[in-house]
């Protein structure tokens, strides 16, 4: 097997991002894949020493799966540079080191959105080196004007195939699971569509609070957080076309395909979507605050810490079909999944006494498994219907989702980055619920931290 050798920068990579999801998912990679050969720079405007990186990166990785000589070839070849991204003098030089080396580079931005954006117009004013892969996390933008403007900004750096938006939903292997599952067995495709499936509900909630992240949480809320990429990309990858193959044009072609026929039900936002903010209660044994009173937090910004939002696809495959997209923090069964409502049968033989269960798909992204309900006969009478389930756990992977998302970036391969067009096209779709918010047509409902939402939901 040929050996990929890259260059693997990430600014910001004093962040917990870098520590906590990066490089241990990097790590997972390169245990599952011996073809890569990285170098690894850290960047950030923090003064760490080499021996305050090399630790970090050290402990980053053994935590990932790596061991011993891996790790020590990795720290003999890693080092850390203060660098302030904003400045175009000193990326200039950063970046002419990084390229004297003969090796691809990969700029990966571990760094609040704002600053991305600041020094991708830094670079503005600079010539990259050829080939460089520019690696944006999520959100794109706040709002479709200023994902646009942000797309604008980043094609006149480097063309769209070296630029890669990173949602890291898109490397969980139960999402990447939604096309072996549909386009490998005969008894899905033919009932996947408006014909056989009543609804689709697609759920990210979450056990956890605000857990310290005010600073951003405060100014995104759920919907933004979750619903606008993680969820909406979920729904895209379930709802496609059938790809001819599994390559990036084909597949991002479609994903932007059925985003651009999804629209709010009903263009209403008003009415298709429903939002609320979790007050004090207990989660496993742990007192959490009023979102309100959370260090960090300002009423004021009237942000929603639960958010359900039911959009439609406007083709010959799923019109009149509602998808549900919901998340929320601090709920007490912090469910996450995929749940396919199939319609009633259209006929039952007369004799049974009464009306078989509908069946019901759920594919579970958190714990990852599937679970399909089904009409048997009953234990008792024999004329009665039961519902019985088939379950099955799903292996995790060996490569987490960050790792799966690096496979792609240090292959060049960006068939699970978003697209520039997608990302707009997110924007796009809920701009009437946000607008509807931001008038306050849409009341911020109330639910107890623990709890399952508001009692008015149910």
């Amino acid at each position: 097997m040929d050996t990929t050798a890259v260059s693997l920068v990430i600014l910001g990579a004093s962040g917990d991002l870098t520590k906590r999801l990066l490089l241990p998912g990097l790590a997972t990679l390169l245990k599952a894949k011996s073809n890569y050969d990285v170098t690894l720079i850290g960047a950030a405007m923090d003064d760490l020493t080499a021996d305050e990186w090399s630790e970090r990166v050290k402990t980053a990785l053994t935590e990932g799966g790596l061991r011993d000589s891996r790790v020590e070839a990795m720290l003999g070849q890693t080092h850390f540079s203060h660098l302030d991204v904003t400045d175009p003098e000193a990326l200039k030089a950063f970046l002419g080191e990084l390229d004297a080396q003969g090796r691809p580079i990969v700029l990966y931005f571990a760094l609040p959105p704002a600053i991305s954006q600041k020094a991708c117009e830094a670079m503005t004013k600079i010539e990259l080196p050829d080939g460089i892969r520019l690696c944006i996390e999520k959100p794109f933008g706040s709002s479709l004007e200023s994902a646009r403007e942000f797309n604008r900004l980043l094609a006149t750096l480097v063309p769209e195939k070296q630029i890669f938006r990173i949602d890291h939903y898109l490397g969980k292997a139960t999402v990447l699971n939604l096309l072996g599952l549909r386009f490998g067995n005969r008894f899905f495709e033919p009932v996947w569509d408006a014909r056989s499936i009543e609804r689709v509900e697609i759920v990210g909630d979450e056990t956890l609070a605000l857990e310290g992240r005010a600073g951003y949480y405060d100014h995104s809320g759920a919907a933004r957080d979750m619903i606008q990429s993680h969820l909406m990309l979920v729904m895209a990858f379930f709802a496609m076309e059938e790809p001819s193959r599994i390559e990036e044009l084909e597949v991002r072609d479609l994903i932007a395909h059925t985003l651009r026929a999804t629209r709010v039900w009903g263009d209403d936002g008003v009415a298709a979507s429903r939002r609320a903010r979790y007050t004090a209660g207990e989660i496993d044994g742990k007192q959490i605050p009023n979102y309100v009173d959370e260090p960090g937090v300002d009423p004021a910004n009237d942000t929603e810490t639960l958010a359900e939002i039911t959009l439609e696809i406007n083709n010959s495959r799923w019109r009149g079909v509602p998808f549900r997209l919901r998340s929320g923090k601090a709920l007490g069964d912090g469910l996450r999944g995929v749940s396919v409502m199939l319609r009633p049968l259209d006929f039952v033989p007369a004799g049974f006494s009464d009306v078989p269960p509908a069946n019901v798909l759920q594919i579970g992204i958190a714990p990852e498994r599937i679970l399909m309900g089904i009409a048997t006969n009953g234990e008792g009478d024999r004329w009665d219907f039961e519902q019985t389930a088939l379950a099955a756990d799903l292996g995790e992977s060996p490569i987490r989702p960050y790792g799966e998302i690096l496979d792609g970036i240090l292959a060049g391969d960006p068939l699970l980055s978003v697209r520039g067009d997608v990302a707009e096209e997110c924007w796009r779709i809920l701009t009437p619920v946000f607008d509807a918010w931001d008038r306050g047509d849409v009341p911020m409902d109330e639910y107890r931290a623990g709890s399952s939402g508001p009692d008015t939901w149910k």
